[in-house]
């Protein structure tokens, strides 16, 4: 018991391992998207992923969850505005824009949370920003640019916006307001917060799915969808979460939010090792200027 207690205890203390992970799981979601399709349609993947998170929480803190409602209920409608865009809007615009725009588009306008995160907390909440800070994310930016256009600039050249950009834009817009939203939520322990906000996705997630029935493309598990399903809702949508919630708690929103560059770079890498993808030297440039970039902004003055 004590092993495992210094182990939580360096975990929940260590913000940039916690980051590192989350990413990590983040990245192996839009492998598991990838392996979805013909599985499980997309909302009826995004609704259950949150049934899945809500069994295993609500058991396990559901008293907790209780004793800080007086403490939640003052911010209600700040955590339904949270798990609504954070959770259940991001995923279902993000599902939505890869039916219209290409997966280089995708990654490039996911790579803008962090400077959404950090114009937000410049603005909103006063932040002060080094040089070294916003040159580090843009090196991770140009990383992230490397990995998605898989080193090949002709393929930026022929980018063009499209209605799939305007969705994605707009799902990295509430993201980064969820990111910043973490900087003020209720003095509750985390794991009782993120149950509120998994919650809430899973209800605002319902609609989604009776708009997929009505239109005749819902389509409910096949035995691999469900392991598909479980490893999307253990990993990015449980653990995740968690980590990225404790990240931010520990080194602040606009810190935390350049990780996020980390998710196209470990999705090409597990790319490679699970689905079998050609290793390229622009998958190893590219995690080399996001690890770079992330460095340079965590340098002090």
């Amino acid at each position: 018991m004590n092993i495992l207690h210094s182990l939580r205890k360096s975990l929940f203390g260590n913000a940039y391992l916690l980051l590192i992970l989350t990413t990590l799981f983040w990245g192996g979601n839009g492998v598991a998207g990838r392996l979805a399709v013909g599985e499980i349609s997309p909302m009826v993947l995004v609704a259950l992923r949150w049934v899945v998170v809500v069994a295993i929480t609500l058991p396990l803190v559901g008293r907790q969850l209780a004793a800080a409602w007086p403490v939640l209920k003052t911010k209600r409608w700040m955590i339904a505005a949270m798990g609504t865009c954070g959770f259940t809007a991001f995923n279902a615009l993000f599902y939505g824009a890869a039916h219209y725009t290409s997966a280089v588009n995708l990654t490039i306008f996911q790579g803008a949370i962090p400077v959404l995160v950090l114009l937000g907390a410049v603005l909103f909440f006063g932040a002060k920003v080094r040089a070294l800070q916003v040159l580090g994310m843009l090196v991770t930016m140009i990383g992230v640019v490397v990995v998605s256009s898989r080193g090949d600039w002709a393929v930026l050249r022929e980018l063009a916006l499209n209605f799939g950009d305007v969705l994605m834009l707009i799902a990295c817009l509430f993201y980064a307001g969820y990111t910043l939203g973490l900087r003020q939520r209720p003095a509750v322990p985390g794991f009782v917060f993120f149950t509120a906000l998994a919650f809430v996705a899973f209800l605002t997630s319902l609609p989604l799915v009776a708009v997929e029935m009505a239109r005749g493309a819902a389509q409910w598990p096949t035995p691999k969808g469900w392991l598909v399903l479980l490893y999307v809702a253990l990993l990015p949508s449980l653990l995740a979460q968690i980590f990225f919630i404790r990240g931010v708690e520990l080194i602040g929103p606009a810190r935390a939010g350049l990780f996020v560059n980390l998710v196209p770079v470990f999705g090409a890498l597990l790319a490679v090792i699970l689905l079998g993808e050609p290793f390229a030297s622009y998958h190893a440039i590219g995690l080399a200027m996001v690890l770079g970039g992330i460095w340079l902004a965590e340098r002090r003055a």
